[in-house]
């Protein structure tokens, strides 16, 4: 099945070397279920703000992507630069290092605002990480997609997917690749912060674009399941989970004595 969009964007040696490796392999290892792409810009800068359900998903989102003839640029963490060849690669494809919890946080956004007003296409998980709901709802966000976008005054298309957790499950060791699982994918009309651009952006400003956000998103997500989410959005603070790494891993415990 041919691309609904062609890439106009010049590829460059590691982005074409993906394109070429893994999207013959999704073609033949996946199935699609993919909805809305014509909501993408073609071009121009835009946020895609996504549900994250699997360490894999960035890989069958990219696929849908661009599809739709865009380029994505992932904010990913820090350490998979560091990592021997993929490093390389993931840097000279232009994806965007986030240094969570750390004095060096802002050279994300900074990087991140510069390539949205660049006229690319930047790509936020709003929930930080892969969800810690236990049925992988949409949990609470945090603002960085927001303030991405009423920085640079460019939309927030939301997408929600669905089945690279049928792949991987989150925080599991082994893919299962058989039977062939179906990548949903829905992309939703940009959200609507008009109202909010041009304002302060105040905690209170910031705090309504991401509940719109996360709520397109879970919205679109509840069509490709056919359920509905829960009443209350989940909260890691609240319920006590930890917010970095697998949350189902033992902590180490301390020495007697200590």
């Amino acid at each position: 099945m041919a691309n609904p969009r062609r890439v106009q964007e010049r590829k460059g040696w590691a982005f074409g070397i993906c394109v070429l490796v893994l999207e013959p392999l999704l073609t033949v290892l996946t199935k699609r279920r993919w909805k809305g792409g014509e909501n993408i810009p073609a071009q121009g800068g835009v946020v895609l703000a996504a549900n994250h359900i699997s360490h894999i998903d960035p890989l069958t989102f990219a696929h849908f992507v661009y599809a739709w003839g865009r380029m994505v640029r992932f904010l990913a963490k820090a350490s998979v630069f560091d990592v021997p060849v993929v490093g390389r690669v993931v840097r000279s494809a232009k994806q965007i290092p986030v240094y969570r919890m750390s004095t060096d946080a802002s050279l994300s956004f900074k990087a991140a605002v510069e390539a949205v007003q660049d006229g690319e296409c930047v790509v936020v998980y709003p929930e930080g990480t892969i969800t810690r709901q236990p049925e992988l709802w949409p949990m609470n966000g945090k603002t960085g997609a927001a303030r991405i976008a009423l920085s640079s005054d460019v939309p927030v298309v939301p997408v929600a997917q669905w089945g690279a957790n049928g792949i991987l499950a989150p925080y599991a060791k082994r893919p299962r690749l058989f039977p062939r699982k179906t990548i949903a994918m829905t992309a939703g009309p940009p959200v609507d912060l008009d109202d909010l651009r041009g304002q302060p952006l105040t905690p209170a400003v910031l705090r309504e674009a991401t509940d719109r956000i996360m709520s397109d998103i879970t919205t679109l997500l509840e069509e490709i399941r056919g359920e509905k989410a829960p009443a209350e959005r989940f909260d890691m603070r609240k319920a006590g989970v930890r917010q970095t790494g697998n949350p189902n891993a033992k902590r180490s415990r301390k020495r007697r004595g200590a």
